[in-house]
């Protein structure tokens, strides 16, 4: 099981709170709309770019149809190049690992690289209950985790927050975990961005543990893979003694040469760039240069659980890009936070109900939390059907609710199913409508309606029916032939 955001209600209540937040959907806005831009121009700029996402998926396919041997390959390649291999069938497991191996290393803190696996398992709170402080050091997470605020985007945690915001952190928290914002603090970029810098340096050069996630790892020469954009992964993997990386099962890739098509879908998927700025490979440990301890979890949490699921397995695929995210007109209004996950947005909707199951309110709802216009699916960089997937899961939401007493849905669905099944219901349904259009006579729309059936109401402009349907004015006009 992986972590919801603790005390998170459904996606509609959560939802309706957030569309309340217009600042948070201006953000979300310009934001979105940035990266929509530069995705779509560095994307249109590759002749093949089709051909490439076929490779992606079929690549990832491949992997996941035979991912019991790369697994054991890798844990071979991983030992003979140094580093030791742990196994964890679910968080919980995963942090007691961690944990223990921060605790054998006599240190009371780490520095963390950006890392989705290492959220998903509440890897922070974890090791702060064991008294060792965890530091993000990716500039959107140090804005989230100084704010005690929660990540709402996969690639840009901050999101939702706009510079004036992040200034007002910056001056507020620093000071009181390490080198504080300067006086005078702008709110301009360049600013912020040393601000950040001159903070955590000293964190860098102290640490002796680090903690990674891995963006892949090949099974054939047990190297892991971490593209970043701000050069703090590198210091994280290179400066300290003991390295821990944190990787979920399905991030292997067979060969090197597998890098070559994913090194190109995800910059352009993600940040709208050619390539990243900064992609560090490590094969376990190298004697006199970087971490002397490497160790490597492999996390399950929930993927196997997906992967026997021949639907639901395709969302395996997923590279973490967030491309997904940025076209989503849901995301885009209501942001990360509505969807009770680390993993928010289209992807969020269908991954977390097959890791976490689809029992608590929140996993249920997901699979509802999309228009299904299918936007999604144009932009992954590795074809997951996202808008199919949905609608997979929810069925399966729904036949875990069949038996006992019917909601009132289940009931409305069920008297539409009567009338539509016998033409002369309809029609005398379609009457009944037009002397309803009839009666309300000037009104546009339908109002609030009492009771139970106000959810309905609440959330849409429904008009009102005509005073006349086609049939009956056919009729009026053609007669009956």
């Amino acid at each position: 099981m992986s972590g919801t955001f603790i005390g998170m209600p459904a996606f509609p209540v959560a939802a309706r709170e957030a569309l309340d937040n217009a600042q948070q959907r201006r953000n979300l806005q310009h934001a979105t709309q940035t990266i929509r831009d530069k995705r779509a121009a560095v994307v249109d700029e590759v002749d093949r770019w089709e051909e490439l996402r076929v490779a992606g998926a079929a690549i990832k396919d491949h992997v996941l149809t035979h991912l019991d041997g790369y697994l054991v390959q890798l844990e071979e390649s991983l030992t003979r190049a140094g580093a030791t291999v742990h196994w964890a069938r679910d968080a919980e497991e995963a942090n007691r690992i961690v944990t223990a191996l921060a605790r054998e290393t006599g240190t009371d803190e780490v520095v963390k690289v950006k890392s989705m696996t290492t959220q998903e398992i509440g890897l922070n709170e974890a090791l702060e209950d064991a008294g060792i402080h965890a530091w993000e050091t990716d500039l959107a997470e140090l804005i989230v985790q100084l704010g005690r605020d929660r990540p709402s985007h996969i690639l840009v945690p901050a999101i939702h927050r706009n510079r004036a915001e992040i200034r007002e952190i910056f001056l507020r928290e620093m000071g009181k975990v390490g080198t504080p914002a300067p006086e005078g603090l702008t709110s301009a970029p360049h600013e912020l961005a040393e601000s950040a810098r001159r903070h955590l340096r000293e964190k860098f050069l102290r640490a002796k543990v680090a903690i990674s996630g891995a963006n892949f790892a090949v099974a054939e020469t047990g190297t892991l893979v971490v593209v970043e954009s701000e050069g703090n992964g590198r210091m994280c993997l290179t400066l300290p003694e003991t390295l821990i990386s944190v990787v979920g099962i399905e991030k292997v890739l067979p060969t090197v040469a597998d890098l070559d098509v994913f090194l190109k879908l995800l910059p352009r998927s993600s940040t709208g760039e050619r390539m990243n700025p900064y992609t560090s490979t490590w094969t376990g440990v190298t004697p006199g240069d970087g971490p002397q301890q490497v160790h490597v979890v492999l996390l399950d949490n929930g993927r196997s659980d997906a992967l026997a699921d021949h639907v639901g397995r395709q969302a395996l695929r997923c590279i973490r890009c967030s491309a997904c995210l940025n076209v989503c007109p849901v995301y885009e209004r209501v942001g990360g936070h509505a969807y009770g996950s680390v993993y928010p947005g289209p992807i969020g909707a269908v991954l977390n109900p097959q890791l976490r199951g689809t029992e608590s309110p929140v996993d249920k709802s997901l699979p509802y939390a999309s228009s299904l216009c299918g936007a999604c699916f144009d932009v992954c960089p590795v074809r997951i059907e996202i808008p199919d997937l949905l609608v997979h899961l929810r069925t399966r939401v729904v036949d875990e609710k069949r038996g006992g007493l019917p909601s009132g849905e289940q009931l409305a669905m069920k008297g539409a199913s009567w009338m539509f099944a016998e033409h002369t219901r309809w029609e005398r349904a379609q009457r009944g409508a037009e002397l309803g259009g009839r009666v309300l006579g000037k009104k546009d729309s339908i109002g609030r309606l009492p009771g139970p059936l106000s959810a309905w109401s609440d959330a849409r402009d429904a008009p009102i029916p005509p005073g006349e349907s086609f049939r009956t004015w056919w009729k009026r006009e053609r007669g009956q032939g």
